[in-house]
């Protein structure tokens, strides 16, 4: 599966794990576990706690994802 095969979900982050892991709340039932992507950690854009981000989720798997945009 390539980085262009995923569906783009927008979110708010709940909880902020271990190892660059963060809770994103995506609906009011479904939650998915995200880690940054490479380009956020590249130019060091900081993620923390209720912030609003979009979040690209596989569609193997919906229960993790990436981040790829945090909103201002």
């Amino acid at each position: 599966m390539s980085k262009d095969d995923h569906i783009e979900l927008d979110g708010v982050v709940k909880e902020v794990l271990t190892a660059g892991m963060f809770r994103v709340k995506i609906d009011d039932d479904h939650e998915v576990i995200a880690h940054l992507a490479g380009k956020m950690r590249k130019f060091r854009i900081k993620v923390v706690l209720g912030d609003h981000v979009t979040v690209a989720v596989s569609p193997y798997d919906p229960t993790r994802g990436r981040i790829v945009f945090r909103v201002r």
